[in-house]
């Protein structure tokens, strides 16, 4: 017992250290302050409506009306029955927001080292250098809380890879499951896909090295159990899975029918994101640099340089007040590399890049091959539709980049393909702690290691010195924005600025020189035989730590937090809002007002939106947002119930009522039926929406429909109740009918009922829902009924009982092994 306690005491140290570094760098949250993230703030708005019915209900609704007309809550933090991996998540995140994720990230990273069976003082410093990377903080202070989420468990799942090739297979096995289960609680698909790809390079060099030892039968048992884990993995999250997979057929990742652009222009029928929208935001190929030098490329888009600056002395030849240009100073345009918006750079540290370089030549074998694969792979990827040291981007874009968008399935459904740069930033660290493992242990004599040596610091000195020295005859530190700056304020302004963006590199490229050449003389001491190990390791702990911690200090520090009630309720009502919430009634609004502009979601915190904030809203509501809401179709925003219009003039922010909206449903005397999406949604450009509807033909077929419909001064349909899953009408019709609902259809759980009789209903005007009645009075009723939450549920509660005892005869075994062996 007293060895088992031994044995656990270092891991239980460096947990506590984990949890006090995780609460010392966001200290404010022991205030009771909370970071002010903005894509938190317009998660607030948008899931406002479902977060109030379930307080005022107790029940969870899975649809809501409050942005972009109505669309699932599936990506707006729904809450599933039977959803226990949930569970095991909240518990584990048991520090305040957001000191638990990167808790997440030291624990992820430090359990994966140790799988590699690498000393606890060197894992635990590895797991500092992945959890404080700068990246990894800078999505915590915008808010991309669920893309840090899924990073953090992204170590795990591989450290249960790693057991399983280990021969551990129980332990493996049960980690793997575990681990994948958590990493898709965090409901970033993007994150496992790009983690999924990882795995692939690593499955594929583990395949090769057991193929040349003739282990192949090991190999091919290890991915059996690991795919097993993988479909418990999916099953312990059945419903969540099951309800995005459904949803994004009909997002603007699924597959779109229009073959037209806006304008009428022709276009490719589109199975997922355009090739445009997914490499937006490519990574420059010398903002590769910025992994080793934090502010190669000037930084983020905002940036400080004080009062000492070019630019501040710009602002004041421009006649500003000292007052105006230091603010103007604080934010000066540093950035001068390709992506239209950079928060901060994705700096990895110069001391573990420099380690990594040191280990391509330390570390043999399949671990460094398949962390040099990831690392390649992703940085290739991460490229977009740059290529090779191209100055600007190619025609045809990179033809790698092309290839996985074309032909590697899924690869079309995500954005910003930077962001894959994650895996690098996890390879990157796991390979520079292992440098030390290979410093530390005997299997290379001292002269190789000083020769190993002598060429890191050769590679990364050496290009800090060449930066350092050749600059201005290397760049121009010249930005494609740089055009509205000087058409504003002259060339002289931009001029200035050139010269701070130059002062920035030189300064970070002498500070990143610095502590490469730190690094390397406490390795060249420790080869010496002046240092010992464990000194290595504290002043390695010292570097890492400042390195990074002052990087990321400039970007994300205590000045992001504020009062947790700013937080919690972010918007106020202006004068608009006030006014339009005394109206009970059910109808949307539309908010074209500077502040919702600033605020996309703010509207939808306080009203029915027509607008909201989602990376992935409904296709079709998106394209008739872009056909006829921008351009102001007031037979489309009628259509769509828009009563209230928020407008602005003079700074002076309003409501303007309009008085012509069709209602919440209305009969219609005439069905125009058209051939395909394209007619349809053109359509809409002169119908008079009050009278007539237009629908495709095979809608027309299937619904047996006719052409035209007696409409008589009597008929009526009246909207009697309403929740965000649930109305109610009563109709009154002399004549059979067809009635338009001003509510997005959405096939894949609204269900209509005709006097309590299930009835089918279609689609027409591109997205709103319909029903033929029969003539006479009838109660009609629609009520958000997705099946795929009832299957989920039943499939993630039997996963997670068959899991359950699989844990526990797991839990068994090694319990009897141990005693066997012992």
């Amino acid at each position: 017992m007293s060895f088992s306690i031994k044995r656990l005491l270092p891991h239980v140290l460096v947990l506590i250290g984990f949890i006090a570094l995780s609460l010392a760098y966001f200290s404010p949250i022991l205030q009771g302050k909370k970071i002010n993230q903005s894509d938190i703030m317009h998660y607030i708005g948008m899931a406002e409506q479902q977060k109030e019915f379930a307080r005022t209900t107790g029940e969870e609704t899975y649809w809501t009306n409050s942005a972009f007309g109505g669309m699932p809550t599936y990506q707006l933090g729904a809450k599933y029955p039977h959803n226990y991996i949930k569970k095991l998540d909240l518990t584990l995140r048991f520090l305040p927001r957001p000191a638990d994720y990167l808790f997440l990230y030291f624990i992820g990273f430090y359990i994966l080292l140790v799988s590699l069976k690498v000393d606890f003082k060197l894992a635990a410093l590895g797991a500092l250098a992945f959890g404080f990377s700068t990246y990894l903080i800078i999505i915590l202070g915008v808010g991309h809380n669920s893309k840090a989420h899924a990073i953090a468990y992204m170590p795990l799942v591989l450290a249960g890879i790693v057991l399983m090739f280990r021969r551990k297979y129980v332990l493996g096995f049960l980690l793997t499951t575990v681990a994948s289960g958590l990493q898709l609680v965090a409901n970033h698909p993007q994150m496992s896909y790009y983690l999924l790809l990882l795995i692939l390079v690593l499955g594929f060099v583990y395949l090769v090295d057991a193929y040349k030892k003739k282990v192949l039968p090991h190999f091919f048992k290890s991915v059996g159990l690991l795919a097993v884990a993988a479909v418990l993995a999916v099953g312990l999250n059945a419903t969540s899975i099951m309800a995005t997979q459904e949803y994004v057929k009909e997002s603007t990742r699924g597959k779109s029918e229009l073959t037209i652009n806006v304008d009428g222009s022709p276009k490719e029928a589109s199975t997922g994101l355009s090739k445009d929208y997914i490499t937006e935001y490519s990574y420059g190929i010398l903002e590769t640099f910025n992994l080793y030098i934090p502010k190669f490329m000037g930084g983020g888009n905002r940036e400080d340089v004080g009062k000492d600056s070019e630019t501040y002395k710009a602002y004041i030849n421009l006649g500003a007040s000292p007052i105006e240009a230091l603010d103007a100073a604080r934010n000066a345009p540093m950035y001068w590399g390709e992506q239209p918006i950079v928060e901060a750079p994705a700096y990895v540290g110069a001391v573990i890049i420099f380690l990594f370089v040191l280990g391509l030549f330390l570390v043999k074998g399949r671990l460094k091959w398949w962390l040099v694969g990831g690392t390649l792979l992703s940085w290739i990827l991460s490229l977009g539709k740059n290529w090779f040291f191209v100055e600007n981007p190619q025609p045809d874009g990179n033809p790698i980049t092309n290839f996985f968008i074309d032909f590697v399935p899924l690869y079309n459904k995500f954005r910003a393909v930077s962001s894959i740069q994650v895996i690098l930033e996890l390879c990157i660290p796991v390979l520079g702690i292992f440098a030390l493992v290979r410093l530390f242990n005997d299997l290379q004599k001292d002269e190789e290691k000083l020769k190993a040596l002598k060429y890191a610091v050769g590679i990364t000195a050496g290009l800090a010195l060449m930066f350092l020295l050749f600059k201005s005859t290397l760049f121009d530190f010249e930005s494609f924005r740089d055009d509205q700056y000087i058409e504003a304020y002259g060339q002289p302004f931009i001029d200035a600025v050139i010269k701070d963006r130059k002062a920035l590199m030189s300064a970070d490229t002498l500070r990143t020189l610095i502590l490469v050449l730190l690094s390397a003389g406490t390795i060249f001491m420790f080869l010496k035989k002046k240092l010992s190990e464990n000194l290595v390791v504290v002043i390695f702990t010292v570097l890492i730590l400042f390195d990074l911690v002052s990087v990321n200090r400039q970007y994300v520090n205590n000045d992001n937090f504020i009062p947790a009630l700013r937080v919690d309720k972010p918007y106020q009502p202006n004068a608009a809002d006030k006014e339009i919430l005394q109206d009970k009634g059910h109808f949307r609004v539309l908010d074209m007002s500077s502040q919702g502009q600033r605020m996309p979601a703010k509207a939808a915190y306080y009203h029915n939106s027509l607008f909201g904030y989602h990376a992935a809203k409904l296709g079709r509501v998106n394209e008739l947002l872009e056909f006829h809401v921008y351009k102001n179709n007031m037979n489309v925003l009628n259509m769509l119930n828009t009563k209230y219009i928020i407008a602005e003039e003079q700074g002076q922010i309003f409501p303007y009522t309009n008085t012509e909206t069709n209602g919440n449903a209305w009969f219609v005397s005439k069905l125009n039926v058209v051939a395909d999406a394209n007619q349809e949604i053109v359509a809409l450009d002169s119908l008079n929406t009050k009278t007539t509807a237009v629908l495709q033909k095979f809608v027309a077929s299937e619904n047996n429909l006719k052409p035209r419909y007696q409409v008589d001064s009597l008929a009526s349909i009246q909207l009697k109740d309403f929740k965000p899953n649930y109305l109610k009408y009563e109709s009154n019709n002399s004549n059979d009918g067809v009635a338009i609902f001003s509510e997005i259809y959405y096939s894949q759980g609204w269900n209509a009922y005709i006097n309590g009789e299930l009835t089918p209903h279609f689609r027409v005007n591109y997205v709103l829902r319909a029903l033929e009645l029969p003539k006479g009075n009838h109660t009609i009723e629609f009520k958000f009924e997705p099946q795929v939450i009832e299957t989920g549920s039943k499939v993630a509660l039997a996963s997670s009982a068959v899991f359950g005892i699989l844990l526990l005869l797991g839990l068994f075994y090694e319990v009897k092994r141990r005693k066997t062996e012992g």
